[in-house]
């Protein structure tokens, strides 16, 4: 592997860690019990809230905002893309009746 990408593939290591570290907003907002909630694209929507300053996240969607927004936006509306279909059955008030534990 060359230096240039041995670099490269460094800062995406690291890039990736941040990501995890400060946790992802979709993810926050999956099991965000808030009424009224944001529902589709919520993941990205907090992000664009936090970047924009918004002051009450969780008043708002009913999970805090990641500590690096701007790191978080692309996987956020990459998940939230793919999760579209089910967002909006649950914005249409499609029960799913899903539980978990034992």
């Amino acid at each position: 592997m060359t230096e240039p990408a041995r670099r490269v593939s460094r800062h995406l290591a690291c890039l990736m860690l941040m990501l995890l570290c400060s946790g992802c907003a979709t993810v926050r907002t999956l099991d965000a019990a808030k009424l009224n909630a944001p529902v589709v694209y919520a993941g990205t929507r907090l992000d664009l809230y936090a970047l924009n300053g918004g002051c009450c996240a969780s008043e708002r969607f009913g999970a805090e905002a990641p500590a690096y927004p701007a790191v978080d936006l692309p996987a956020s509306a990459l998940l939230d893309t793919l999760l579209l279909p089910l967002s909006l059955a649950t914005a249409m008030g499609v029960q799913f009746g899903v539980s978990g534990g034992l």
